[in-house]
């Protein structure tokens, strides 16, 4: 195994003290975002810009296990792909300000021995939240590092106890086209859905977010659950879940179906796959101005590349 698959486990517990995080609310109160310049091909970093005389708005020292500082809040609540609301990446939050998230139920089900609605509130209580930093690798070729709470997947599975006929998991976000003007566009196959075999669901890595800078969730962010599968292109972390279904076929996936060229089922980082449309080889992380070399399985191979023992991942992409 190569040097670039190298990683250790990524909870943030074991990295830095929670108390180092700012919370939204020290955010808020030390700085104004304001609007960013048009990016490029969606790979230029954010531009925050302060009021006169304003303060600075304070950093965190929290750092990824490879010594990579998080992203500021105002990047990460800022800068989102979330077509559901926008295709414009700095217009979510704004139009994602009014979403309604209570009352909030999660159904899983399907190939399971004991199916189960959960509420928003239910999760909170009955998985231990946990703090883990982890990279996220847009498959635009932009990338953050984000300070994400909440629980494995492989608690809540274990909990609905998969049969063995169940291969697969499935995920579909909500669909209220009312409050998420993006739903109403013709051009993609709404609700969002998405899929993961279940080995990598069950993976210790695959992470529901419930949780951000030790706040909850925002809007623009997957409010109030959502996906996270850091080896994985940022589109398979499918935001605002109310559906999780074992499975024994291979799901559809909302951007597998759209452009399956583009867009594959598995979507692990590979730096050697480009897209049809620009390099994957390297990245540039939002809120700076140099680019990175992308790293195979974005630096989590050490964990999840015997998933794919046997397999061509540049024909599996």
């Amino acid at each position: 195994m190569t040097n670039l698959y190298k990683s250790v486990p990524v909870r943030s517990s074991e990295i830095t003290p929670k108390q180092v995080y700012l919370s939204r609310r020290d955010f808020m109160k030390a700085a104004t975002v304001a609007a960013s310049a048009a990016l490029l091909a969606a790979c230029a970093p954010s531009v925050t810009e302060m009021p006169q005389n304003a303060a600075p708005a304070p950093t965190s020292t929290a750092t990824d296990e490879l010594g990579n500082p998080v992203n500021t809040y105002e990047d990460i609540t800022n800068y989102n792909n979330y077509y559901e609301f926008t295709t414009d990446k700095q217009g979510v939050a704004g139009l994602a300000k009014d979403f309604k998230t209570i009352p909030w139920t999660i159904e899983v089900g399907r190939l399971v021995n004991k199916p189960k609605t959960f509420g928003i509130d239910d999760l909170l209580k009955t998985f231990t939240q946990e703090e883990r930093i982890y990279r996220l690798r847009c498959v635009e070729a932009w990338s953050m590092v984000i300070p994400w709470e909440g629980f494995t997947l492989a608690n809540l599975l274990n909990m609905v106890e998969p049969t063995s006929e169940a291969k697969y998991v499935r995920f579909e976000t909500v669909y209220r086209p009312d409050e998420m003007p993006g739903q109403k566009s013709p051009f993609y196959s709404w609700p969002y859905q998405e899929g993961l075999r279940l080995d990598e669901a069950m993976n210790d890595l695959t992470f529901l977010a419930t949780g951000l800078y030790g706040e909850p969730n925002v809007p623009q962010n997957g409010t109030p659950i959502r996906l996270v599968v850091p080896w994985k292109y940022g589109f398979k972390s499918i935001k605002s879940i109310v559906k999780i279904e074992l499975v024994a076929e291979l799901p559809a996936t909302l951007w597998n179906a759209i452009a399956p060229n583009e867009y594959g089922f598995y979507s692990n980082v590979n730096p050697d796959v480009d897209h049809p449309r620009w390099s994957q080889a390297s990245e540039r992380r939002i809120g700076e101005l140099s680019r990175v070399p992308t790293l195979p399985f974005n630096g989590y191979g050490e964990q999840v590349a015997s998933l794919y023992d046997g397999m061509d991942l540049n024909v599996n992409y």
